[in-house]
């Protein structure tokens, strides 16, 4: 949101410098993201004077060039070059000097040097309008009046507005503070607290009582639905003449980024960006049957609106219509047969407030985001309607003329009364961490236009306008509080007090600790990402089962997350496009589902989720290049497993929409991990093309497994450990985990590890695989012999034979 300084020192009587105005505005939570100035002239007409040509020649090598001496107030003359076909002796011209910069109206900026054209010295230039950004003609230099007086700053003749312009990065809870007047209550309300007094106010100004005129047009109004328009005002304005607006207008309206379109629809704008309330002003001679009716739309009524769009309406969309039509998009956008025009001689001019979810849903069910549907959504002050169309009223008289045409309409059934609040001292000082002066609070809630009905021994009985949506409890009061006297203000406490309690209960957030630095230790990088997501990742089938957003911000954010895996998806195809290809990511975070079968419908539960792609160690002088794989990642799990004393599990394949392999840990019937290569569709949809593999921790089921009493310590034995091999020849079907569970039930004393350390597959065995595996024994007791290792061997190897028909290969 744009905020001028010169539009803000209107409002409230300050003397100070941007720079100070930027740090008030910050400490109270209204962030200041950038200061910029603004010029009315691009380059603010700087090293340009008003000049008086003095000379005039023809160039003697060229025919379409001039050679002048001009008067800019100096001691000599200044030798000018112009190639300008009217140019004339006598003249009253602007001069760019040597070293002006010129911002033309079309093109890059330029500067002008002393220099030679043909021959002759220039020593500046006599400027076109377009030249100098005041225009778009060309046909030759601007002539100035013959008043003008030589050696003057074109900026002084020109009357160059300078401002600066506040980015204030305003959060969704502060509607209040969506305007020009906003932000000068604030203001106001940290000087008055600095300065424990009421001493400064933010006033608007220009609002006058309207004086009826005679006149027989009269627009009726009603209101069908008082609940989703709770008061609707209006004026009828006739005899107007729709034209360029003044200077002062325009500069206000260009120094926060909105473009000028004519007196009528600028002082709208401005009266919105001034008192935080839209309004909207009709073409009353197309205001059919002279009657205004607030109605909800007809399902799949059609309208056509400002942006020559036509757009299919919904039954929730509320509707400004007359007799026949609709009009407008209510407190979003105008439709494209009801505006102002430049033949507009009588409009109707609009000032409601409306429900804001109401707005809300329009605006995100027809893509329109607008200034007026901003401010609506989050809530505008009902009380200011008719003070907003005065003023907006009294603007119009001003500069387009007409006359008011009747007495102006205010239909409010139903007051929206102020929220009540009992608000404690005691409390403040517990919440904030530091007792304030209760003068000083009292300042501030004052300052906030919250009014105190009456007070307590330790309390304040409170009435908040409806302009601050936000403070509906003593809590935000408190936080009112507590951002206008300055987070900064409240010192840190030199010591801290804590009682220390026994918990017997599994922690998952040490958990996710004791995970997350093993990772970390490992390469990995944490990454963090929203819950929502894009719901054109899952299949219908799979969206049955997903938390829709009833209001989504956007098509990207409309369901919940089901998986971790498209928010790491995302992360990587960020990365990868940024030449960051080998990456090791995990995530931590929570899932989210849906069973309506179930007495709680929706679940959530904890995740980890890790990625790996790419290359397994950077490029190095060994030539490690070696790439990150499906193995990569079960070594990583199994040990992070191992970490919780989870030693033991059943691991069993499964399929998914988004693997091409995945295999499960399971102990018992809880589900511990899942490890997985990410499927080319699945790639596809986040504009991925490298490999990347997948796993997800439960930490939920990983944490009531463990048990931190298990965990032991033994000393290292003193009886040395002996390792066999053995290259077996099997089935291709079969698979690594059948011959490891053969192993471990054969030999459960001796048998220490067992691990696969090389495959292969070829022409010379058929259609057979032979596995390398390894197999270290040890005995706790005593040393093993050879003859011990030897019958273990036969043991196991005859169990390869009938179990798995395996055979030894030579």
């Amino acid at each position: 949101m744009k905020i001028s300084y010169n539009w803000l020192k209107t409002l409230i009587n300050i003397d100070l410098t941007p720079e100070q105005v930027s740090e008030h505005l910050t400490s109270c939570g209204l962030e200041v993201e950038s200061i910029e100035k603004f010029e009315s002239i691009a380059g603010g007409l700087k090293g340009m004077v008003i000049g008086e040509v003095m000379e005039k020649e023809k160039h003697p090598d060229a025919d379409k060039l001039t050679l002048t001496k001009v008067n800019v107030g100096g001691a000599e003359l200044l030798s000018i070059v112009c190639g300008a076909p009217n140019v004339e002796a006598g003249q009253k011209v602007i001069v760019a000097t040597v070293g002006a910069k010129l911002y033309p109206s079309t093109g890059e900026p330029f500067e002008i040097k002393k220099s030679k054209i043909r021959g002759a010295v220039s020593e500046g230039m006599l400027c076109a309008e377009d030249e100098i950004g005041l225009g778009e003609s060309h046909a030759g230099i601007m002539v100035l009046d013959n008043n003008a007086v030589v050696g003057t700053p074109a900026a002084d003749y020109f009357k160059i507005t300078e401002d600066y312009t506040f980015e204030i990065g305003l959060t969704p809870n502060r509607g209040d503070a969506a305007s020009h007047y906003g932000v000068a209550v604030d203001l106001a309300a940290v000087l008055n607290c600095k300065e424990n007094a009421l001493n400064h106010k933010a006033e608007i100004v220009g609002i006058k009582d309207l004086h009826e005129a005679s006149g027989n047009l009269k627009i009726d109004v009603s209101v069908e639905d008082a609940n989703l328009c709770p008061r609707y005002s209006g004026v009828t304005i006739n005899g107007v003449t729709v034209k360029d607006s003044p200077d002062w207008l325009k500069n206000s309206l260009k120094a926060i980024g909105v473009r000028p379109i004519n007196n009528i629809v600028d002082i709208t704008n401005f009266v919105l960006h001034e008192l935080g309330q839209p309004l909207h002003a009709f073409d009353a001679g197309k205001i059919k049957g002279n009657k205004v009716i607030v109605r909800n739309a007809k399902q799949d009524e059609t309208f056509v609106t400002l942006d020559g769009v036509e757009r299919k309406l919904v039954a929730d969309d509320l509707m400004i219509c007359d007799e026949k039509d609709a009009m407008c998009i209510a407190g979003v956008f105008g439709g494209a047969h009801s505006g102002v025009s430049n033949e507009t001689t009588a409009i109707f001019l609009e000032s409601a407030y409306f429900d804001p979810s109401s707005i809300r849903k329009s605006s995100k069910v027809h893509g329109l985001k607008t200034d007026a549907s901003f401010r609506f959504e989050r809530g505008t002050d009902p009380e200011i309607t008719m003070t907003a169309l005065n003023r907006a009223a009294n603007l119009i008289l001003e500069i387009a003329g007409g006359t008011v045409s009747g007495a102006a309409i205010d239909l409010y059934p139903t007051k929206l009364e102020p929220s009540k609040i009992a608000f404690s001292f005691s409390n403040s000082s517990r919440l904030i961490g530091k007792t304030i002066d209760q003068n000083i609070v009292k300042t501030i809630i004052q300052s906030l236009g919250i009014t105190i009905e009456h007070e307590g021994n330790d309390a304040l009985f409170l009435n908040v306008p409806k302009r601050k949506s936000d403070v509906t409890r003593e809590a935000d009061v408190i936080e009112e509080v507590m951002r206008v006297y300055g987070y900064n203000n409240v010192e840190v406490s030199e010591k801290t007090t804590f009682s220390v309690s026994y918990a017997n209960k599994k922690d998952v957030y040490k958990a996710e600790e004791i995970i997350a630095d093993f990772l970390t230790a490992n390469g990995f990088t944490e990454i963090m990402s929203t819950s929502l997501t894009k719901e054109s990742y899952f299949t219908e089938e799979e969206r049955k089962n997903m938390v829709h957003m009833l209001n989504p911000l956007s098509s990207d954010l409309a369901v919940m997350r089901s998986t971790l895996l498209y928010s790491g998806l995302e992360a990587v195809a960020y990365n990868v496009n940024r030449k960051n290809a080998d990456l090791k990511l995990y995530e931590i975070g929570r899932v989210y589902g849906k069973n309506e079968e179930k007495e709680f419908k929706y679940t959530e539960q904890k995740q980890i989720a890790l990625f790996v792609t790419g290359r397994r160690f950077q490029e190095n002088h060994a030539g490690q290049n070696t790439k990150s794989d499906f193995f990569t990642l079960k070594a990583l799990v199994e040990k992070t497993l191992e970490r919780f004393s989870i030693t033991t599990s059943t691991i069993t394949e499964t399929s998914s929409e988004q693997y091409d392999f995945a295999i499960e840990y399971h102990v018992g019937k809880k589900h511990v991990a899942t490890i997985a290569k990410v499927n080319k569709a699945s790639l596809k949809k986040c504009d991925v093309s490298q490999d990347v593999f997948t796993a997800t921790l439960f930490t939920e089921a990983i944490v009531s497994l463990y048990d931190p009493n298990k965990l032991t310590y033994k000393e290292v034995s003193k009886f040395p450990s002996v390792r066999r091999d053995l290259a077996l020849l099997l089935d291709k079907s079969v698979k690594y985990e059948q011959v490891k569970d053969i192993a471990l039930k054969t030999e459960r004393k001796l048998l220490k590890e067992i691990n696969l350390f090389d495959v292969y597959e070829g022409e010379k065995i058929g259609n057979k695989k032979s596995y390398a595996v390894s197999f270290v024994f040890q005995d706790e007791q005593n040393t093993l012999t050879d003859k011990d290792i030897t019958k273990t061997m036969d043991k196991l190897m005859k169990a390869y034979t009938e179990q798995l028909g395996a055979e030894l290969r030579g």
